[in-house]
């Protein structure tokens, strides 16, 4: 582990590029050591190294897993434990669209493993060490779209796959989990909230084949008009550090307002229900055989 307890660490998905390249670049200008999560070897070690020199801060460090597979993310998480005695700062922004139906190592659509079922799992694996360094913060990076699950073909098993559809029900799955996991934190010194970081320009899906021409065509047209990476970063930045946001748990944020969520998610009994099955789905049901 390392050694430095005093060092404030956070941890980000999805670091390499994007939104969570430039979430982990602020942390890193602010002083913070920070893990940054990626998929592709290659990739990190080029955003690690362009991090390192920008912002002069040595102290970032890069985990390699692919968040569809569940084996990858224990091993994550096992890794984060050895290297960081202290959490105090996790950003679950790594999320991905599929332009057809693609089952994960584990056979589970692959929006719902990457986009709900990896943060629900990984940040199970690392909420002890949250808890002991707490005050600490969760950051879920979600979507504004009205829509509702279908708990009864998460899977997309009975229905024809539709990217929008699949993508915006798995990324619903974010809420239903802050909502819940506020409910179980409350009184730990560990907030969680949900923040849309609003439209800006993304790669989302462009290294799974979900951005086909009409995408690039739109980027092309109005590109220009859409916010940077780093305009998009700098709200969760805020919730992710300023004291302001200190007693504030299970919110939907944008712009540091809050939204008002699909009506879904504002049922606990569905927030409950989805938090029963992720444990099923991730195999963490059998430690909690009472849940």
């Amino acid at each position: 582990m390392t050694p430095d307890t005093d060092t404030r660490t956070a941890l980000v998905t999805g670091a390499n590029s994007g939104l969570g390249k430039a979430i982990a670049h602020a942390l890193a200008s602010r002083g913070l050591r920070v893990g940054m999560v990626a998929r592709d070897r290659i990739r990190g070690e080029a955003a690690l190294d362009e991090l390192r020199a920008q912002t002069g801060n040595a102290d970032l460090h890069l985990f390699l897993a692919d968040l569809s597979d569940q084996t990858q993310i224990r091993a994550l998480a096992a890794q984060v434990l050895e290297r960081f005695d202290r959490l105090h700062v996790l950003v679950n922004n790594a999320g991905t669209a599929f332009p057809e139906r693609r089952l994960s190592p584990d056979g589970i659509e692959c929006a719902l493993a990457v986009n709900h079922l990896a943060p629900f799992l990984l940040t199970q694996l690392l909420l002890e060490r949250l808890k002991d360094s707490a005050p600490a913060r969760i950051v879920n990076v979600g979507t504004r779209i009205d829509t509702a699950m279908d708990f009864s073909d998460l899977n997309w098993e009975r229905r024809p796959y539709r990217l929008m559809r699949a993508y915006g029900q798995s990324k619903l799955g974010n809420l239903h989990f802050t909502f819940e996991l506020a409910r179980r934190l409350s009184g730990s010194g560990v907030t969680v909230n949900c923040v849309f970081p609003g439209v800006f320009r993304s790669n989302l899906g462009g290294t799974d084949g979900a951005q086909g021409r009409f995408w690039k065509l739109v980027d092309r047209l109005i590109g220009w008009a859409l916010h940077s990476p780093d305009a998009a970063a700098r709200p969760l930045i805020e919730l992710a550090l300023s004291p302001e946001w200190d007693a504030v748990s299970g919110a939907y944020l944008a712009k540091g307002r809050r939204l008002r969520p699909p009506a879904q998610t504002l049922d606990p009994n569905a927030n409950r229900q989805l938090w029963t099955r992720s444990e099923q789905l991730t195999g963490l049901a059998a430690f909690h055989p009472g849940a």
